[in-house]
């Protein structure tokens, strides 16, 4: 028997049992979903460090509509924020390193 205890997708059990395995789950709500879908998101993190994979990050927005949910948020909004900052900020494609800010001295 191999110990588990941390967070999966939904459909995990299924996949096991449909495997000839049993394997032992309960639900989880409150804090302790929210502190299980934080330490998902790091360990989905350093999974996507390790091999560099848009799995990785396909699992990492997962993660973070889970908590979008858990927060109260459907995925919607959290798509329609995610925009409305692109477009009042932009995104990250550009590569831009802000390196320092001075106060413009008046003419």
């Amino acid at each position: 028997m191999k110990i588990y205890n941390k967070l999966v997708r939904d459909r995990i059990p299924e996949i096991i049992e449909a495997d000839h395995k049993n394997c032992v789950t309960r639900k989880v709500e409150g804090h302790e979903l929210r502190n299980l879908l934080e330490e998902k998101m790091i360990e989905e993190f350093n999974e996507y460090l390790e091999d560099r994979k848009l799995e990785e990050l396909a699992d990492m927005l997962e993660v973070l509509i889970g908590l979008a949910k858990y927060h109260g948020y459907t995925e919607e909004e959290l798509m329609h924020i995610r925009m409305k900052k692109y477009q009042e900020r932009g995104g990250f494609e550009e590569g831009v390193l802000l390196e320092s800010v001075a106060i413009k001295k008046e003419s």
